[in-house]
């Protein structure tokens, strides 16, 4: 897995990006105090099932590889001039 600039950056976009997405398809809604982790497992299990992303393989589904899987996302979604694409 390579790394790419600003991962955590994008990753947090994602979050938060995901956010909206996943209470707009009326899937849920988190609270503040929700961990990190469950929320970017939700996120990441909804885009994979609307087909937004590609799955990683099973046996690797761990929270690093979400993580990583979620900041490519944003990174795609984003215009080539966005400041966390620099």
């Amino acid at each position: 897995m390579k790394k790419i600039k600003n991962e955590n950056a994008l990753f947090k976009e994602a979050l938060r990006v995901g956010s909206v997405y996943l209470k707009k398809r009326g899937v849920a809604d988190f609270e503040s105090r929700d961990d990190i982790n469950f929320k970017a497992k939700a996120i990441y299990t909804l885009l994979v099932m609307d087909k937004l992303i590609q799955p990683v393989p099973k046996d690797q589904e761990d929270n690093q590889n979400i993580r990583h899987k979620l900041a490519i996302w944003m990174a795609r979604l984003l215009p080539p001039d966005h400041s966390l694409l620099k």
